[in-house]
This record gives C-alpha cells, sequence and structure tokens, in this order.
C-alpha cells in the first residue's frame, strides 16, 4: 500500500525540521475536552483514589489504597487486616451494578486493593468504585477489550513515560485523563523515580519542585512503597487513572538508575546492600502499587515476569517488554566494542524468543510493541561538539570504538539481539509492526531499517514512535537553553539518521495514537511551563504509517 503521503513530502518534512517549531501557535488549553469520570470529590479512606488495568474481553484488574487508621499510612507496617468492598456498575452512578464482592487486605500487603473483575462483556465501558466502614471511594471508570475474533475497527491510546515529581507538575497527565475519548492508557517506564530530594529536579539548576518522600534514595520496602504513596497523591494522575484503563511496564527508575539483571549505576552494593535483595523490593511494592499483572496475576509473590500481551481483536496485538530484569550490563568503557557480542541480551533468551513467537504468530492487523527503551539506531556523528556531549550526557551513553556516540542504555548496546529481531521480521514476512516507546525524554519518530547502513534500500522492519517525558529533564533543560533554539541540534540528528522523521528536543507532553485497519498515526500533544501547575498544552506534530508500508509520513491535523 502506497505511503499516505508521497516520499518527497516525508523527505522535504524531514529537512525542514528544524525550522518547524517557529511555526506554531501559542500554548492555549485544549477546548471542548468532556470530563472522562465522575468528580473525584473527598475520600478519606481512599487518599491514593482508584485504578484499573491489564483490561482482557470479559476481566480487568482494579486496585486501590484504604487506610482503615490514622497510623495506617503508607509503608509504616501499622494497622489492621480490613476487608474492602467492591462494585461494578454499568452507570457512572453505580445504580446498574454487575458484579460486587469483598477483598482483604493489611500491612503485610501495605493495606492495597488489588483484583481481578472477570465476566465482564467485550467492548464495554463500566465504572467501579470500592467502600470501606461506610467510606466510599471516588469512582472509576475502565473499559474492557474487544473479543479475540470480533472485526475492530477502530483503537484509541495514550501513551507516557518518565514522569520525575521533582522536576514539575503533572500536568501532562491531567490534559490526557480530560480527553474523552481514548480506550487506554500506555505508560512505557519511569512511572516515579527513586531519587533523593537533594536534586535530580527541574532544569539544568535542578529545581526541586515538589521534594520526594521520604527525602532520601529509596532502598527499603517500606521506602518504595512511599515513593509510590506520593505518586499517587498528586491529582493529575489519580484523575488519569480513574479516566482510563492502564497498560504499565517498567524501565528503570521503579528500582534504579540505569538498572540491568546484577546491579544499576545507582546501586553500590558496599553501601546499600545486595542488588537483588533492593530490586525484589522495588519488584514487591510494584506489584502492590500498580494495576497491573505480574506472572500473569494479581497474587503476590507468585513471581515478577512482566512482559506480555494483550490482544484488542482482530485489529491490535499488543506485547509489553520488561528491559531491565533480564539484561547485561551496559557498557561503560568509552572504547568497549562489546555492543555488538552475540552473548550479551537486553532481552534475556526467553522474552526474545516470546517476542518472536508473539509476532510471527499474531493474526491483528498491527502488531504493536510497548518498547522502555529505543530500539532505532541512533548516531550523532556530525553533530557540533557542545551539542554531541551534551546529548550524550542525557543519553547517558557511551562512545564506541569509531568514535560515534551510542546510547548502551538502549538497543543500541545490545545490536545482537536487535539484529536478531529484525531479521526475524523480515524472514517471516510480518508486516506493520509498531514500537511505541519511552526513556529517551524526546519525542521522536523513525523508520526502522533492516540494515542502517542500506537505507532506505534495504527495507524496513517497522517503525517506532517514541513520546517526549511527562516531566523528566530533556536536551533543552539539560542545555539550559531558550525554547525552540535547537534547531542545529535537529538539523545535524536528522541529517545523520536519515530514518528518523520527526524530533523534538525541547517539550514535555504525551502521544496519542489511532489505530484503524488502514494506517496508524500518532500526535505528540506538549504542555506549556512544567513549573507551572496549570500549564496549557498544544498539538505539535502527527506521522502515520499506513498499513503494508513501513514509511512514515507527517499529517497536518491530531486526531478529533
Amino acid at each position: 500500500m502506497k505511503p499516505l503521503v508521497p516520499r518527497r513530502t516525508v523527505l522535504a518534512a524531514s529537512a525542514g525540521l528544524a525550522g518547524s517549531a517557529t511555526l506554531l501557535p501559542p500554548f492555549e488549553p485544549a477546548a471542548g475536552a468532556a470530563p472522562a469520570a465522575p468528580p473525584r470529590g473527598r475520600h478519606p479512606a481512599f487518599p491514593h483514589g482508584v485504578a484499573s488495568g491489564d483490561p482482557g474481553p470479559t476481566a480487568v484488574v482494579l486496585w486501590t489504597r484504604v487506610t482503615p487508621t490514622p497510623r495506617s499510612t503508607p509503608g509504616s507496617g501499622h494497622g489492621p487486616r480490613v476487608t474492602v468492598r467492591w462494585e461494578v456498575a454499568r452507570d457512572p452512578r453505580m445504580r446498574r451494578v454487575v458484579r460486587r464482592g469483598r477483598s482483604a487486605t493489611g500491612p503485610g500487603r501495605d493495606h492495597t486493593v488489588k483484583l481481578t473483575v472477570t465476566g465482564l462483556a467485550p467492548s464495554t465501558w463500566y465504572y467501579y468504585r470500592f467502600t470501606y466502614e461506610g467510606h466510599r471511594s471516588r469512582v472509576g471508570r475502565t473499559r474492557t477489550t474487544p473479543a479475540a475474533d470480533e472485526e475492530t475497527e477502530h483503537l484509541r491510546l495514550g501513551f507516557v513515560s518518565c514522569a520525575n515529581l521533582q522536576a514539575g507538575w503533572f500536568s501532562a497527565y491531567r490534559h490526557l485523563a480530560a480527553r474523552n475519548d481514548l480506550h487506554a492508557v500506555l505508560h512505557l517506564g519511569d512511572y516515579l523515580y527513586e531519587y533523593g530530594s537533594d536534586g535530580h529536579g527541574m532544569g539544568a539548576d535542578d529545581v526541586v519542585v515538589r521534594p520526594h518522600e521520604p527525602a532520601h534514595e529509596i532502598l527499603g520496602l517500606a521506602d518504595y512503597r512511599q515513593r509510590h504513596a506520593q505518586y499517587k497523591r498528586d491529582r493529575d494522575l489519580q484523575d488519569l487513572h480513574a479516566a482510563y484503563p492502564m497498560i504499565a511496564t517498567w524501565d528503570d527508575h521503579e528500582s534504579a538508575n540505569d538498572a540491568w539483571r546484577g546491579g544499576a549505576a545507582n546501586h553500590s552494593p558496599a553501601q546499600e546492600g545486595g542488588w537483588r535483595r533492593r530490586r525484589a523490593r522495588a519488584h514487591r511494592a510494584y506489584d502492590e502499587w500498580m494495576p497491573a499483572r505480574l506472572n500473569g496475576s494479581v497474587r503476590l509473590r507468585d513471581g515478577t515476569r512482566l512482559f506480555r500481551t494483550l490482544r484488542f481483536g482482530t485489529l491490535v496485538d499488543l506485547s509489553m517488554l520488561d528491559l531491565r530484569t533480564y539484561r547485561d550490563e551496559q557498557v561503560a568503557d568509552l572504547t568497549d566494542t562489546r555492543v555488538d557480542d552475540p552473548n550479551r541480551t537486553i532481552t534475556g533468551s526467553a522474552q526474545l524468543g516470546w517476542l518472536k513467537d508473539s509476532l510471527s504468530s499474531s493474526t491483528s492487523r498491527w502488531k504493536l510493541v510497548g518498547n522502555p527503551v529505543l530500539i532505532a539506531p541512533l548516531s550523532l556523528g556530525g553533530l557540533p561538539p557542545e551539542a554531541a556531549a551534551a546529548l550524550n550526557r542525557l543519553l547517558q551513553g557511551a562512545v564506541s570504538a569509531n568514535g560515534v556516540p551510542l546510547n548502551t542504555d538502549a538497543w543500541d548496546g545490545y545490536t545482537h539481539d536487535r539484529r536478531e529481531l529484525f531479521d526475524h521480521i523480515a524472514a517471516e514476512r510480518i508486516d506493520d509492526v509498531v514500537f511505541l516507546t519511552g526513556d529517551i525524554h524526546t519525542g521522536l519518530a523513525a523508520e526502522l531499517p533492516r540494515a542502517k547502513g542500506t537505507y532506505p534500500l534495504g527495507g524496513n522492519v517497522g517503525v517506532e514512535f517514541v513520546c517526549a517525558s511527562v516531566t523528566s529533564n530533556n536536551f533543552k533543560d539539560d542545555t539550559d537553553t531558550p525554547p525552540h533554539t535547537t534547531s542545529d541540534v535537529i538539523a545535524a540528528l536528522v541529517a545523520s539518521n536519515p530514518h528518523y522523521r520527526y524530533a523534538n528536543l525541547d517539550d514535555h507532553g504525551f502521544c496519542v495514537l489511532d489505530v484503524t485497519p488502514e494506517r496508524i498515526q500518532c500526535d505528540w500533544w506538549v504542555i506549556g511551563d512544567r513549573g507551572q501547575r496549570r500549564s496549557g498544552i498544544r498539538h505539535h506534530a502527527s506521522y502515520a504509517v499506513s498499513s503494508g508500508s513501513a514509511q512514515l509520513s507527517p499529517v497536518r491535523d491530531p486526531v478529533t
């Protein structure tokens, strides 16, 4: 199938990326957005809100945290075992209840409640709430997926990543929650940050907008629980959870910066104890506090496998990856060439085999991959030296033997796994593969060449859409430059990487992905000042890929 826009138009648009930012309208709040869920109200027994996640055709995960006594604070270990009632209804006033039950909780699981509600109808909106001792939670809204064989014509997802509470307000979450046109939201990692309150804030001056709790870097189980609780007290995040089911995976900051299977860059065994114990605590708190199924269930301590597949009728298979638990250590030596070592892995052999099998066996039109770190090759050759150094600091990458800076924390640091996956997609003739990515704090759109050196003649195996961060510092923030003055960097980046079609190194926000059988369109929405709680929002760019093309085309307007 032909691209939506002629290819020469795409090339012209890529060449003009550097000047595109100056043509955008001023910030204005989004207009006409309907409330996505009933009002939040005040709910003293449920101060951390409600959430749903991992939807299926007949089931969905529901979550909350109850505070039965004043001493039952997160991570305290205090408080009695209690029973919480839950209800699921077809209407927001909770009059047409279709499922109800009880769930026990206590200090052993930090008074969190997580359950799977079954017996639901496919492709249906539901409302839910929790009750304890006469106190009701707010009402949340969720949606089941289409039946596996349902001829599905449309799916619309939001996706986000990298929300550092110390670096700004979660306006991106607020605007995403205010939309009334999504089916679910993907969180691609760095849902929270492990840092203490001594820095790691907003901009080059590390302004701490909201200090972390506890104030020190989190290490113990109580620490991770308290940090999850602090993030879930944020009203904008609460509204997002109450509006849509969330499909989440972790990246590194849910445990520690640049985590790998045997350690992390932000972990000292001599001072902080064994890595596996720390990671186990982080994973347990995540299991308690997130509406996600680990090892396919909501039970605690039954495993930590987070990679999984969700199906949306005949339209989409979504494979969510875990690229921290099984990977080898990142290359740290500036002259190390082990990025190509076939014995090093980012996925682990079991997960890579699962992903290849999932792509091969999929009968859906589109194969989406929730991918925590960048998979498109990224070379920084040709950048001005100062810009290359700053961007390499942001990426926390290394420099290969040929002197080209690389993001070795991403798939660029594990090229054998990427080559095996890309070769598999090409050999099996798997069409319509789209990677959805976070981590890099930058809005990007790229085609995925089977071999970068022969692009565009060697063929593509798919495309990649990368969302900007919710708040975490980006290139502009790291270099302390005025907004939209990085045009020379963007121009050099695109010149060095012609398979990239879009780059935004200046802004924060979220993406909306609109899927039909004919095409996928990705819209980048960006906020204003993340230091202002009521920051506005505007549309920045849109790109689309038509079925069967594996080529990106610019689109003028966002989906409505």
